[in-house]
């Protein structure tokens, strides 16, 4: 018999290894304070930005890190000859389907366009009702705040509706996103609007 899996946390991430260096000291933060709780870390598979940091700082402690990277990324040579396990993939949406169906909780830090998507993406599956699963975006020195403020206006501007305000939660340190992780309750969605407002 197949023991049971631990608990997993997929984390979204830059792969630039052009951004300040404290995004990356808080990444190699949440790596291993991701492994301290014993939890397995999920992430794209490559060695270099903030995806690099995160796997590094769980391997550093002992934590097991799983990652999922394209064949292309592979040929190139960027993905981690360190992490336990890495499935390798032939397409994106492959790839962020293993990202999203490995985890038990998503954590977004700063990243570019890839980031952008792959959070998005998980909060319109959290609305529709495809998973329960807490979202936390980590917030490193304001990165988030522009596309936060942009969430506002269009809740205000009824272009999504009121009750999905507590599809993610906002963090700005990695014991925070940690704490966030633990303590948010499994989604229990409300009664769509059927006059639309991010109800489809």
């Amino acid at each position: 018999m197949t023991a049971p899996r631990g608990f997993r946390v997929t984390v979204y991430a830059s792969s630039s290894d052009h951004v300040a260096a404290h995004y990356h000291r808080a990444a190699e933060d949440l790596g291993r304070r991701i492994a301290d709780k014993g939890w397995d870390l999920v992430w794209g598979g490559g060695k270099h930005g903030l995806m690099g940091a995160v796997s590094r700082g769980a391997r550093l402690v002992g934590g097991r890190t799983l990652g999922v990277i394209l064949q292309d990324f592979v040929d190139k040579n960027v993905q981690c000859p360190d992490a336990h396990e890495m499935a390798t993939v032939a397409d994106m949406r492959s790839r962020k389907r293993g990202l999203d169906e490995a985890g038990d909780a998503y954590v977004a830090l700063p990243g570019g366009l890839g980031t952008f998507e792959e959070l998005f993406e998980i909060l319109s599956f959290k609305a529709l009702g495809f998973h329960r699963k807490p979202v936390v975006v980590f917030d490193v020195d304001g990165y988030w705040q522009p596309m936060l403020a942009m969430l506002e206006r269009a809740f205000v501007q009824g272009f999504v509706q009121a009750h999905f305000r507590g599809l993610w939660t906002v963090a700005d340190s990695a014991e925070a996103v940690i704490a966030q992780v633990e303590s948010t309750p499994p989604w229990t969605a409300a009664p769509r609007d059927p006059r639309g407002g991010g109800s489809a």
